[in-house]
């Protein structure tokens, strides 16, 4: 019950489903899948988190460990196939399943003309964001489908919405999430298995590009957007928490734009 209570008090709606459920988070050290985290803990989660520098692992669990629900911490390139198998069989050993996954890798978004992308970046980008999102979808849903329960949060971006200043390779694999998500959700909706994303807008992180950016240039890139200001990782986390709980249960192959009105449909 304080856990509910605690996710009252902060942006998170209080979703009782939740409780009990576990729930892994990649690329959670940090920005928005930290608060997506988060958010889950308030709610409480058995949580499984996931990054790459055991200095930020480390203290993103201490701090979601405070809220009182089990952690559990992998550290784990989910761009490696390799590696993603590793620490699935890892996380099926330990929890025998899971049933929340928010597929949240990826990346390689700043600008870079067309013409200068290398055939070496395109397919990096590719990977990183596309290809890993396959990748961990296809490590867990299976035992999903054996449950016939589940549900799968997937991240694409305003850039696989509608052309933007993003690399081009960016934009073509944010988009490529969207349908792998649209596609993939009609084919095992009858397994009792739902799967949606979101496409944030720009959102102020931990040291991405905007964030370092000049005042002026963030007043900028608020004005784009009918609500006037910048996306906080909050923001993501509340619609990812609906998205993952029995709230949003006849919701399957959506894409919810987060955009501050930019996108809306």
């Amino acid at each position: 019950m304080m856990q509910i209570t605690a996710a009252a008090e902060s942006k998170s709606a209080a979703y009782p489903d939740i409780a009990g459920k576990v729930a892994l988070v990649t690329g959670s050290s940090q920005g928005i899948g930290f608060a997506c985290a988060q958010a889950l803990a308030l709610n409480g989660a058995r949580l499984i988190i996931n990054g790459r520098n055991a200095d930020r692992l480390s203290d993103a669990a201490a701090k979601l460990a405070s809220t009182g629900v089990e952690v559990y911490s992998v550290e784990a390139d989910f761009t490696n196939s390799g590696q993603i198998l590793a620490a699935s069989s890892d996380i099926l050993r330990r929890f025998g399943g899971i049933d929340i996954l928010i597929a949240n890798v990826g990346g390689g978004g700043l600008p870079v003309p067309s013409v200068e992308v290398t055939e070496e970046s395109w397919r990096a980008t590719i990977d990183a964001n596309l290809t890993a999102t396959f990748l961990t979808i296809r490590a867990f849903l299976p035992q999903m489908l054996a449950n016939r329960i589940g549900s799968i949060i997937t991240v694409s971006s305003t850039s696989g919405r509608q052309p933007s200043q993003a690399s081009l390779a960016y934009g073509a694999a944010k988009a490529g999430v969207v349908m792998l998500t649209w596609q993939l959700a009609t084919e095992v909706a009858p397994m009792g298995v739902r799967i949606n994303c979101v496409a944030p807008g720009a959102v102020l992180t931990e040291g991405n590009g905007l964030s370092r950016a000049p005042q002026e240039v963030r007043d900028r890139v608020a004005a784009m957007h009918p609500l006037g200001r910048l996306g906080v990782p909050d923001d993501i986390a509340g619609a990812v928490l609906f998205l993952a709980s029995s709230a949003s249960s006849w919701i399957t192959g959506a894409t919810i734009d987060i955009s501050g009105g930019r996108i809306t449909g």
